[in-house]
């Protein structure tokens, strides 16, 4: 299902483009399954054939780079990924004990994040390897619509790089945090509401971005949220951005899969 979408945008990283997708829905859609497949996360090393049944965006991205990475023109290339959450408005790695790492805009207005680390890798296992670590301290919390509600927003980068450590492309997999309705976290904790609130006020930052690059505006609002600022270069340039919907069949969400779809 997901091949269609994940080959042009792979091939398009190794064409020197920003590529960016994200996932986007009510918490207990569907987003996180979107992205990472059937996978167990609490079983690390390589894959076996028991214990994948659905491939996410994750593993067919890994697949497409590494066939590519074959071809004579892209054997000087190397393969790096970061994983981090942003949790309350703090970027945190998910590969170093989910470390804060401060965010820095330098004096041509790009984008730094501090310490984040990046592994190079050589295989789709490793690349799952990382992925299963990181999701397994990745902040999740009880809501009222979620058991297991992921409370942060997940940034997947992988990074093509030459042999003068260069980047010559990008691809951001970004699994967003659910939006939630205040009724939705009514009877949970203090935290949870309050993470709550930070996860639509990010969203709305968002949703603005968009909205103002779809008006063609001057000013684009990237400083409105954290999420916003540290994807601020998947936005402007040589990019390509793609979206997906979340949508549950469940008539209590209808109202969520309305504001999903608009």
């Amino acid at each position: 299902m997901y091949e269609s979408l994940v080959q042009p945008l792979v091939a398009s990283i190794f064409a020197g483009t920003k590529v960016s997708c994200f996932a986007y829905g009510q918490t207990g859609s569907g987003k996180t399954f979107t992205m990472m497949g059937d996978v167990d996360v609490g079983i690390p090393g390589k894959l076996s054939n028991n214990s994948l049944t659905w491939s996410g965006l994750y593993l067919l991205a890994a697949q497409d780079v590494f066939t590519l990475l074959q071809l004579p023109e892209n054997e000087n290339l190397q393969v790096g990924v970061s994983f981090y959450e942003i949790y309350c408005g703090k970027p945190r790695d998910l590969l170093n004990d989910s470390k804060f790492c401060p965010i820095r805009v330098d004096r041509k207005e790009n984008v730094n994040i501090i310490g984040l680390t990046e592994k190079l890798i050589e295989n789709e296992e490793s690349l799952m390897s990382l992925i299963r670590h990181g999701l397994s301290v990745r902040v999740t919390g009880q809501t009222g619509a979620n058991d297991q509600s992921s409370r942060s927003h997940a940034v997947l980068q992988i990074s093509l790089r030459n042999k003068k450590n260069k980047i010559k492309g990008k691809l951001n997999f970004i699994d967003l945090a659910g939006s939630e309705r205040g009724a939705d976290v009514t009877n949970t904790k203090k935290q949870t509401r309050l993470d709550g609130a930070e996860i639509n006020k990010s969203l709305l930052a968002l949703k603005e971005c968009i909205r103002a690059l779809d008006m063609a505006k001057r000013h684009l609002p990237f400083r409105g949220s954290k999420l916003t600022l540290v994807l601020k270069d998947s936005f402007i340039g040589k990019c390509k951005t793609v979206m997906i919907g979340n949508i549950s069949p469940g008539k209590r969400s209808c109202e969520h899969s309305l504001n999903t779809l608009r």
